[in-house]
């Protein structure tokens, strides 16, 4: 049987230009599904379906009185949730957080903008943890957010309700953003296909500050091209942004169509953090995408591991000064949760020489990596090194062995924050239990092109998109 959320995000755009489904009738599948589903996953913190249909009803009118259907903005009428970390104008924005739990957007995101231009409709606020800190979603204003693959497991964060919702077929596509690994995590942990753009690709504007460049939004999606084409709609810098990606590489959803030729593909297994073991079936899907790309003519070679633990202590610095950033009244402290304090608790001792050195050292650092990278067109590790976690797994536990799980469990994720490349969840394996395993592919400073063509080849040799939880039929 087919469902209307069947429909990638590109065949459900060219639906409504072709006035072959209806954006109200798409819409209000969606949040039927959501207002049913969410509490099985925790995919939504806020639905908004107010605002929903009227953008719906007004994608409607403007397919009506177009004149060549071919001239309407790429995703109108398109369901896509935007994170709630990220800021919507006149809807609740809670950052995950029960000491922001009655804030309301003032602003819209530049990301939010480009969305709208696109004609797509904002179906609600995505679960995040508190500030996107974790590689969890668990926090005080939601349910948990679990990969529909086995509820009794997280989706990841800090965009697992993003994923969830993907996934769980509560959205087409959706926005999310990463900072240590926030949008690869929960892709893996949701079987999905998801992209953290280079450094600058994407706009912060204009209320959030670059923070070390560390931080970008980016899409999650089912397939190859609906990432592309989310990639598309949201890419590009404003005026005051300290951060912008090379240029030359645009037209992604057109990478798709474009075969990535012969690559040079570096392969690393080997983790920066001291005690990280590689569970057995995160090594069959390294293993089984290595031979892929053996198979599609790649020439694949292992290198040595380039980073080592010396690094993690800065970026923790840097992490902790992210976390005592964002304000909180004194009164409302009390509402945060363990983790959160202790992370802020160390970032406000953090001295401005200690803040910079730890910047400094990890600039060093990339000037040493990037180069050797460079010499690759792609690197391939495991996007984690454990199967999706248990709820309560991190959570549960104090501040301190809460960060040391996490740092075990995504050992290979934010270096690519750190050097600010490209990099991609691609999601190749199953578990024989049906569990999801991504494996990691990086490129090179504005390479996403390269990384979309190469994926595009992936999942032509082992589609992925036909593979849908229990959920998806309810």
């Amino acid at each position: 049987m087919t469902h209307t959320h069947d429909l990638t995000a590109e065949q459900a755009a060219a639906a409504v230009r072709s006035r072959d489904l209806s954006p109200v009738e798409l819409t209000r599948h969606y949040l039927d599904r959501a207002e049913r589903l969410n509490d099985r996953v925790g995919a939504y913190v806020t639905l908004t379906p107010e605002l929903a249909l009227e953008q719906a009803r007004a994608a409607e009118k403007a397919v009506a009185s177009a004149d060549d259907p071919a001239d309407l903005p790429p995703l109108l009428g398109v369901p896509v949730p935007v994170k709630d970390l990220n800021m919507v104008s006149g809807v609740r924005m809670t950052l995950g957080s029960a000491a922001h739990a009655d804030l309301t957007g003032f602003a819209d995101d530049t990301v939010v903008v480009r969305l709208r231009e696109a004609g797509s409709v904002h179906l609600g606020k995505t679960n995040t943890p508190e500030f996107g800190l974790p590689c969890y979603t668990e926090n005080d204003v939601a349910p948990p957010a679990r990969t529909p693959w086995d509820t009794s497991r997280s989706a990841g964060g800090s965009s697992g309700g993003a994923a969830a919702a993907v996934a769980s077929g509560l959205a087409p596509v959706a926005q999310g953003s990463d900072g240590g690994g926030s949008i690869r995590i929960p892709a893996s942990a949701c079987g999905l296909f998801g992209i953290k753009p280079s450094r600058g690709r994407i706009s912060h504007g204009p209320i959030v500050p670059d923070l070390f460049g560390l931080s970008t939004n980016g899409p999650i999606a089912r397939t190859v091209r609906d990432a592309a084409l989310l990639l598309d709609v949201m890419a590009g810098p404003r005026p005051g942004d300290m951060f912008h990606a090379p240029s030359g590489e645009g037209g992604f959803l057109a990478a798709t169509e474009r075969p990535p030729g012969r690559l040079r593909i570096a392969r690393s297994i080997e983790a920066g953090v001291p005690g990280v073991e590689i569970h057995p079936d995160v090594q069959a899907a390294y293993d089984a995408a290595s031979e892929l790309l053996e198979e599609l003519g790649h020439e694949v070679v292992d290198v040595p591991l380039l980073w080592n633990a010396d690094l993690v202590p800065h970026f923790e610095t840097l992490w902790a000064a992210m976390a005592s950033l964002t304000p909180v009244a004194p009164d409302r402290e009390e509402l945060l949760q363990p983790l959160t304090r202790w992370l802020r608790a160390r970032g406000d001792v953090t001295t401005a020489p200690q803040l910079m050195m730890a910047h400094a050292s990890l600039q060093s650092a990339m000037r040493t990596v990037i180069p050797v990278l460079d010499a690759y067109d792609a690197v391939l590790h495991p996007t984690l090194a454990q199967l999706p976690a248990p709820l309560g797994h991190f959570h549960g536990q104090t501040p301190e062995e809460n960060f040391e799980r996490q740092k075990l469990f995504t050992p290979f994720t934010s270096v690519y924050n750190v050097s600010g490349q490209p990099a991609v969840n691609v999601p190749l394996h199953w578990t024989d239990e049906g569990l999801p395993v991504g494996v990691m592919l990086a490129g090179r400073l504005g390479g996403e092109s390269t990384l979309i063509s190469l994926s595009a080849q992936l999942e032509e040799a082992r589609p992925w998109a036909h593979r849908k939880p229990e959920i998806w039929h309810a």
